[in-house]
């Protein structure tokens, strides 16, 4: 087993990922701060998280049999993107979270975390397994530092030394032996930078994030309003928000995507929110495909970008984008075009 472990991550270097390492299944400590978490109501919408009972902190009742887990991480910062400090000082771009702006990674990761689990049959014989890519109850951040891949900063991501954060997590639960790594120790001290860097004060603690605060959770997980507390704070965020990873000085060390399937797509790294917002619902699909911003939906993208347009400069183009949609079909769209225009006309008045 400790020879097909070398293996196994000598595989995953040749097959792109960053790291490799192996947990032990059961995740005690971690289920009792998810139910924890889930009593609070900080899943906000995500229903289904409380439906999986304890069988994301349960590999075993996930997939019959699991006994180790073998995790890995991918880097995805594409190396060709506008800079993300200069999108979000720019009112009139839409910024895109820097995952989102590659091919779907559900897909690259899935291809290359069977490819490995292929080798591991070619070495050993058959043997019970299963991969997952944020596609199923699996606590993946607590897996990943239980393999050694890192730790969980107080932002609620995982951080590792050499890397930072901008990394995809995969896994496959399997039913061998594997002799498991160490975790690693917590690196983040007395740093609060990502705390103070978000903009709807969603790291609530040290380690603890409220999701209904979350413009992560708002723009991409929740479908109906986005509160109007929080629009604001959004600025020209229209899906996901990278806030606490800009500021963690651990990002320094970050490495590139060396997978070409993580470069920009669809000019997605500065688009102009005026000309997004005019995107027929057939051009979005279009546009999207193989995007993993495909899965909100056409309604979801344009509610986030009249926010979006709200925040913007109060100019011609900007009015002329809402205007065109004030009597959209949609009541959800209306009444996010509506307080958009609402913030143009108030700061016409100032």
């Amino acid at each position: 087993m400790e020879s097909l472990v070398r293996q196994v991550k000598d595989w995953g270097r040749e097959l792109g990922f960053g790291a490799v390492g192996v947990a032990r299944a059961p995740l005690p400590d971690d289920e009792a701060w998810l139910k924890r978490w889930l009593a609070l109501g900080r899943h906000g919408g995500m229903a289904w998280m409380a439906r999986h009972g304890t069988r994301r902190s349960r590999p075993a009742e996930l997939l019959p049999g699991t006994v180790t887990v073998i995790s890995v991480r991918m880097d995805y910062l594409p190396p060709d993107a506008t800079p993300p400090e200069q999108v979000l000082s720019d009112p009139g771009l839409a910024y895109v979270s820097r995952y989102a702006l590659g091919r779907d990674y559900h897909k690259v990761l899935r291809k290359r975390l069977q490819q490995l689990a292929d080798r591991m049959t070619a070495a050993v014989g058959p043997f019970g397994y299963r991969v997952f890519t944020d596609s199923a109850p699996v606590l993946e951040k607590a897996l990943a530092r239980d393999a050694g891949l890192g730790w969980i900063g107080k932002h609620t991501n995982l951080l590792a030394r050499d890397a930072g954060s901008w990394f995809f997590l995969g896994e496959i639960y399997t039913d061998l032996p594997l002799p498991a790594d160490a975790p690693p120790g917590a690196h983040c001290g007395s740093c609060t930078a990502c705390i103070d860097a978000c903009p709807t004060a969603a790291i609530v603690a040290p380690y603890e994030l409220d999701a209904r605060r979350c413009i992560s959770y708002l723009t991409i997980e929740h479908d109906g309003a986005i509160p109007e507390e929080f629009r604001a704070a959004m600025g020209n965020r229209i899906y996901g928000c990278d806030d606490c990873q800009l500021v963690c000085p651990w990002n320094r060390y970050a490495q590139a995507a060396a997978s070409p399937d993580f470069k920009v797509r669809a000019g997605l790294d500065a688009p102009v929110l005026a000309e997004l917002f005019g995107w027929s619902e057939e051009e979005f699909l279009a546009r999207m495909e193989g995007s993993a911003i495909r899965r909100i939906g056409y309604q979801r993208w344009l509610r986030n970008i009249a926010v979006a347009l709200g925040n913007a400069a109060p100019d011609a183009a900007a009015r002329q984008a809402l205007e065109c949609r004030r009597h959209d079909p949609s009541p959800l769209l209306r009444e996010h075009v509506a307080w958009a225009l609402e913030r143009h006309a108030a700061a016409g008045e100032r």
